[in-house]
């Protein structure tokens, strides 16, 4: 017995690690594309997307959620900061929409795990959920309500002393402060976002010019460390998960949830229970896709597979968010509309396939078992290429090239402003990125003073 368990571990570990081996390289350029075009497509001011609940309202925040990808935790926060703005419930539900349906990264990785039908759904299917929600709350939004929760969101914020990031929308905070030219003080939720306004306002040329600079690439490398700092935790608990799911659940679990058979009904039950699957999982973001796998492995339908997909911005957690943020009236009104969206989206994306002959056959339960993963193959090839690419970034990034500031590290060579945690040593001050490279350089000062904490202009390109 406790050698069968011991062999069904190291078969779901094998699983999981092995979807997140086939998914790595679409996750790395997915996020790289992400951060390119967070930094150099010049996107509309989240103001441009707040006001009336119209189509141009509506089609602004599609975009620029489209644009500011993240994990669902990220796009709540910045929807809340477009409530308190004053943006139309539309507006922002459909930003959140977007930011987790729209996004290259979740496309790739749904071609690669689950096929091309699925991230035509996906697609497709981000449009209608956010056409659909739209017509659900002109028809049902309770104005009033949302008007009281905007006021006593703002008037607490006010009371508390909360301000917002300007580069993110999330809230700000005062270990990461910048003093504008104006003489304005500004609040960042983290010193990655710090470092984003900086760039953004101190930027000269065009972005041709800035790709051919440190500094250019500095941007990217800071971006893709925020990509990855807001997902990194949902990805791979969802593979993790995935191949225990596939491992351990018996098929006669799936069978009494999910209806078998053909007719609306069986796939409206299997819609429905795809999203309250998706509530109760705990995996939101792109951690959901490889659960998805588990799920189309088992037997499930089209329709509970793309449904459970959509899902992931009311799962529990996610939902524990909404109330804290807006009180329970509010968070048990989202929780309706999104989920009665998603499952008729989930529910009409199988019927249209179905009458365009597209919807794909079942995957066998075996599949995922059966499958190898590694091997020396073009998965291997693109994971290599990027994971050159990913640590080109991470580098650039770490030790600061291009970045501004006048200081550099002399631990980890990052470029720095004196507002940073310092150290004096044979008359020199050093200044330090964090606390810890602080501790780093007290333990063996020799080791890495230099005599010149200052950055040497010409020596940095």
């Amino acid at each position: 017995m406790v050698a069968t368990m011991i062999d069904g571990i190291i078969e779901a570990l094998r699983i999981g690690v092995g979807f997140l081996w086939t998914a790595a390289w679409a996750i790395i350029m997915g996020l790289t594309v992400t951060s390119l075009v967070q930094v150099y497509v010049s996107k509309e001011r989240m103001a441009q997307v707040l006001g009336d609940g119209n189509l141009g309202g509506l089609t602004k925040a599609t975009a620029f959620g489209a644009a500011s990808s993240g994990c669902s935790f990220g796009a709540v926060a910045i929807g809340k900061g477009l409530f308190k703005k004053g943006a139309h419930a539309v507006n922002f539900f459909a930003f959140m929409f977007a930011s987790t349906n729209l996004i290259v990264e979740l496309g790739l990785m749904i071609l690669i795990l689950l096929g091309w039908e699925f991230l035509l759904a996906e697609l497709l299917g981000g449009l209608i959920l956010i056409a659909v929600m739209a017509v659900l709350v002109h028809l049902t939004l309770p104005e009033n309500l949302f008007d009281e929760v905007r006021e006593a969101l703002n008037e607490r914020d006010r009371e508390s002393g909360v301000t917002e990031d300007p580069t993110c929308g999330m809230e700000g905070s005062d270990e990461y402060t910048l003093t504008t030219d104006g003489g304005e003080t500004l609040e960042f939720c983290s010193e990655g976002c710090m470092e984003t306004y900086r760039q953004e306002t101190s930027s000269r040329g065009g972005w041709r010019d800035e790709l051919l600079s440190w500094g250019g690439w500095y941007k990217v490398g800071n971006q893709y460390r925020k990509e990855w700092s807001m997902i990194w935790k949902d990805v791979i608990a969802g593979f993790l998960i995935s191949g225990f799911v596939i491992v351990f659940v018996p098929q006669w679990v799936w069978n009494t949830l999910f209806i078998q058979g053909d007719g609306l009904l069986v796939t409206a039950e299997n819609a429905i229970m795809g999203v309250a699957i998706a509530v109760i999982s705990f995996v939101g973001s792109m951690g959901n896709v490889p659960f998805a796998v588990a799920l189309w492995g088992g037997g499930i339908s089209f329709a509970g597979v793309i449904a459970f997909v959509y899902a992931d911005l009311i799962t529990i957690p996610v939902l524990n968010v909404y109330r804290k943020y807006y009180g329970w009236k509010v968070m048990l009104y989202i929780l309706g509309v999104f989920f009665v969206t998603m499952a008729f989206t989930g529910f009409l994306m199988e019927l249209l396939f179905d009458a365009f002959g597209i919807v794909p056959d079942l995957a066998g339960g075996e599949t995922a078992t059966e499958q190898t993963y590694f091997e020396l193959n073009y998965t291997f090839y693109l994971n290599l290429i990027a994971f050159v690419l990913s640590g080109f970034l991470l580098y650039v990034y770490r030790r600061g090239l291009g970045a501004p500031g006048q200081y550099r590290d002399p631990v980890c060579g990052m470029r720095i402003d004196d507002s940073e945690p310092a150290a004096t040593h044979d008359g020199e001050t050093y200044y330090f990125c964090s606390q810890t490279c602080k501790e780093t350089f007290e333990e063996d000062p020799d080791e890495y003073a230099t005599g010149h904490p200052m950055v040497m202009e010409g020596h940095d390109h």
